[in-house]
């Protein structure tokens, strides 16, 4: 089980969607270690609402609220990051959005589109300006959360599963770039978590019966202990194990 709780004194943190849900707690937990979080979202609300929760347990964060379809204000992200503290250690890439349930030739071009820009290409800009700065730690941790969608790319999830399986390339490819360095780069699916967006996406479900994101979010933080090794490999929570990607037979 990765629900160990490291001490991340002194360490800088990153994470995306963190207004709610999963990004939100995790935000949280990585203050509670020690951490200073960098707290990214859209949602001014719930960023404030984050600053006085971790503010109120003697944590430290900075807010920036951001789309991360705004590629110019993300590689400021990056500039200021380095300005002020000169390095980066964790980066935990939540932020997406889901689109439409829907069959494929239904699933209007703007909403593909838009998927696409948040959950991938966001992403990408992200690692781009991040990653000197994770290079720079002694202990680099990165943690791109995708979804089992990636794998199943069930009926009417295509825009999604598509997405997330091209972070998870994505993910590869980083880790297999930097498994020399001290940066250890690892892909996180959650499973069924009681987030808005599985409200969106199953809204006859019954929230009791739903993980809680701050038990999601314990996963997170053992994988970004310094003390981690793994790197390019997929953390399921649902099996509490990890798992390597397999190429076909």
């Amino acid at each position: 089980m990765m629900t160990t709780t490291p001490d991340l004194s002194g360490r800088i943190a990153l994470v995306t969607g963190a207004s709610r849900g999963i990004g939100y707690n995790t935000a949280k937990q990585l203050a509670a270690a020690g951490a200073h979080v960098i707290a990214v979202a859209r949602t001014v609300g719930g960023l404030e609402e984050l600053d006085d929760e971790i503010k109120a347990s003697g944590g430290q964060a900075t807010l920036v609220p951001l789309d991360l379809t705004d590629m110019a204000g993300i590689d400021r992200l990056g500039s200021s990051i380095n300005d002020r503290w000169g390095k980066l250690d964790i980066l935990v890439a939540n932020a997406a959005v889901l689109g439409v349930i829907a069959p494929i030739g239904h699933v209007e071009a703007k909403v593909f589109d838009k998927v696409m820009a948040v959950n991938v290409t966001g992403t990408w800009r992200l690692i781009r300006s991040v990653d000197p700065l994770l290079r720079k730690s002694d202990a680099g941790r990165a943690v791109i959360v995708s979804s089992g969608s990636a794998h199943s790319a069930r009926a009417f999830w295509a825009p999604y599963a598509a997405s997330k399986a091209a972070v998870e390339a994505l993910a590869r490819s980083w880790a297999d770039e930097t498994k020399n360095t001290a940066l250890r780069v690892n892909i996180f699916d959650p499973g069924t978590s009681r987030t808005a967006m599985r409200a969106l996406a199953v809204p006859g479900e019954d929230p009791a019966t739903v993980t809680h994101p701050s038990e999601t979010a314990r996963h997170i933080l053992g994988m970004v202990d310094p003390a981690l090794t793994r790197t390019g490999q997929i953390y399921q929570i649902r099996e509490q194990r990890w798992v390597s990607h397999q190429k076909p037979a």
